[in-house]
């Protein structure tokens, strides 16, 4: 396996931070331990892939494959991306230590321009037996799935290889006006996507 990039490792820190924002307000709005656990375990993987980026990097200025200026903003904006990590488990951490949410906060969460949605694609769905690249559902519904159940196994970041089965949760985020789409989509109610 190829040794990844400093970019590599800074995009990776990118997004696994932003799926774990994701993933920590789900769980405190949905309930869900389970995904809080997977956003403490999210976070330890950042850790990790931000100590091998400080290594790499300072390797990289050694043996001037990276200036001492490019390397800077590198950290840093992998520093942005660790703090966001985090953060996130953070607000994970009020979902496993049981803390009422004030009602207020909940609303607030869910009057958002973004929407957190969790539907369970039914037999007769059009989304069931196919790729989430075949949907192509974030394009054209607006609704991207961060999260997926299949029994009892739990899948986070979800690619376009990913198929649906039938009985599948989708946990997914986007507009407020493509959330009613998605459901009636999961539920076999609407076929076009």
């Amino acid at each position: 396996m190829n040794k990844k990039t400093v970019e590599d490792i800074v995009l990776e820190i990118k997004d696994k931070s932003e799926l774990m924002v994701d993933l920590a307000y789900s769980s405190l709005l949905y309930d869900n331990k389970t995904i809080a656990k997977e956003v403490y375990d999210l976070e330890d993987f950042i850790d990790s892939l931000y100590k091998n980026l400080q290594r790499q990097t300072l390797e990289n200025v050694e043996n001037k494959k990276l200036s001492i200026n490019d390397a800077l903003t590198v950290l840093r904006l992998a520093e942005a991306g660790e703090q966001i990590a985090d953060a996130a488990q953070e607000i994970a951490d009020v979902e496993l230590r049981d803390v009422e949410l004030h009602p207020i906060l909940k609303m607030s969460i869910r009057e958002s321009d973004v929407v957190f949605s969790r539907v369970q694609v039914n037999e007769n769905s059009i989304l069931s037996n196919k790729t989430l690249g075949e949907l192509k559902l974030a394009s054209e519904t607006g609704m991207v799935v961060i999260a997926m159940r299949h029994g009892d196994k739990w899948l986070y970041g979800p690619t376009k290889n990913t198929k649906i089965d039938s009985g599948d949760i989708l946990f997914a985020k986007g507009p407020e006006d493509a959330e009613k789409h998605l459901i009636n989509l999961a539920s076999g109610k609407t076929s076009e996507i």
